[in-house]
């Protein structure tokens, strides 16, 4: 079988997240959506074996960072029969697979989640078009129920992420820690739920908490003294952890720096929140870093449901828990307050004003004395991420460069609006003077 990675025009609803990344390479669990498509179908590496059907945009930096995997590639479609899968969804634990003899299509909640097709249709598969192939196919072949779950929003990922946690741990099967670990690590909650690395280092003072859920603890990563860690949790390769107290739901990707309180959170790889402040229900983007005292709110103070400004326009969650939504090489000033349910883009400068800041900040904007307002210019930008990689032993590439010039005007209509919508409210307007509107939605952490 081969194995077609595909994006549609609904990844839009995963911006800022998606903004830099196709959407198979978001975290949920201890892995990214795409592995576990992989995975459920048994497919193994190779290039005649996997391909990828992605917005234009990212293709060079997809090929760059893949260049074994076909992107947008008709003549390997066309090259025999294809599984195109949409990249949103989450195959089940137990995925049964319909017969990969005749052509077929899986559908998830009823909507069509991937297709067993021939060459002649695979060619006119393209990553803007998706959401009407899959349909076509569906009504061409008819569809089996597979389940699984779609990731629709931020939020999503977020939601579903501790479930995942559990999921991951129980299919890798990998348990224990070495004797010396054991020597300098607390464990509170059932052995059997703990994994460490043998290269992790694990300073004294550590307590594991297995009590809601298992642990892994990855190659080189390194647990500074008190330092808590509460399951379901994943430290990926590298990260470090600096007196932290991590809760429950927290995946953290490879070579992070995190300190402070952090829960039910998903941060990306090389992004960090050194200091104390709370970070809790958010998904955290690469390359980005928290000032010290960075806090985000993710419960409002009426507890009421959360609506989060995708785009700057508000959308219902459905979920009283939410946090905040960061995309690449964004940075917060000392003492930031991120309100709840808040989204921040690409490039973006935040610095702290006292009250609790904008809850939509678009890529390639700042926020000054409370407002949202142009950011520093592209070659500023563009020098600082080169400085931030190298710190890192990594290099921002001229591929990265151009992928970035293109967001730039793909986000200008967005900021945009925000700078308008920003000079209509130069001032509050509170019906009653000193007291907000009724149900303002302003945040408090943690709670």
């Amino acid at each position: 079988m081969r194995l077609c990675l595909v994006e549609d025009n609904a990844v839009a609803g995963l911006e800022p997240l998606t903004l830099t990344r196709p959407v198979f390479s978001l975290l949920l669990g201890s892995n990214t959506l795409g592995s576990k498509i992989v995975k459920a179908f048994g497919v193994g590496p190779g290039p005649n074996r996997r391909g990828v059907v992605i917005r234009p945009y990212l293709a060079a930096l997809q090929q760059a960072l893949d260049p074994q995997t076909p992107v947008n590639d008709r003549d390997w479609l066309a090259r025999g029969p294809v599984l195109a899968v949409n990249s949103r969804w989450v195959p089940p634990a137990k995925l049964e697979v319909p017969n990969a003899s005749t052509p077929w299509v899986g559908l998830c909640n009823g909507q069509p989640v991937c297709a067993l097709v021939g060459p002649d249709q695979a060619i006119g598969l393209e990553s803007n078009n998706a959401g009407t192939w899959f349909d076509e196919q569906l009504s061409r072949l008819g569809g089996v129920e597979l389940g699984g779950e779609w990731i629709e929003r931020p939020w999503d990922i977020v939601v579903k992420n501790a479930d995942h946690l559990v999921r991951d741990f129980n299919a890798d099967g990998k348990v224990g820690l070495s004797n010396r670990h054991l020597t300098t690590a607390a464990l509170v909650g059932p052995a059997n739920r703990l994994f460490v690395h043998e290269t992790a280092r694990i300073d004294p003072y550590t307590v594991f908490d297995t009590t809601n859920g298992p642990i892994t603890v990855s190659a080189g990563a390194w647990v500074q003294p008190f330092t808590r860690i509460e399951g379901p949790c994943f430290i990926a390769r590298d990260t470090q952890l600096f007196r932290a107290n991590l809760r429950g739901g927290v995946t953290l990707g490879p070579n992070c720096r995190i300190g402070g309180e952090v829960e039910a959170t998903v941060v990306h790889g090389h992004s960090n929140k050194y200091h104390e402040g709370f970070l809790g229900h958010a998904y955290v983007g690469e390359w980005v870093n928290l000032g010290a005292i960075t806090s985000n709110s993710d419960l409002r103070n009426d507890y009421g449901e959360v609506f989060v400004p995708l785009g700057g326009d508000p959308i219902g969650t459905k979920q009283a828990k939410v946090g905040c939504f960061i995309g690449d090489h964004t940075r917060t000033g000392l003492g930031s307050m991120l309100n709840t349910g808040t989204v921040i883009g690409v490039m973006c400068n935040v610095l702290p004003a006292g009250p609790l800041l904008p809850k939509h900040v678009p890529s390639f904007t700042a926020v000054l004395y409370g407002k949202v307002a142009p950011g520093f210019p592209l070659d500023q930008m563009f020098d600082t991420a080169r400085i931030v990689m190298g710190r890192r032993g990594q290099v921002f590439t001229e591929i990265e460069e151009h992928l970035y010039l293109d967001l730039y005007e793909q986000t200008r209509l967005e900021r945009e609006r925000a700078f308008q919508r920003a000079h209509e409210r130069r001032s509050d307007h509170w019906p009653v003077a000193g007291r907000p509107p009724l149900n303002s939605g302003q945040g408090i952490a943690g709670v």
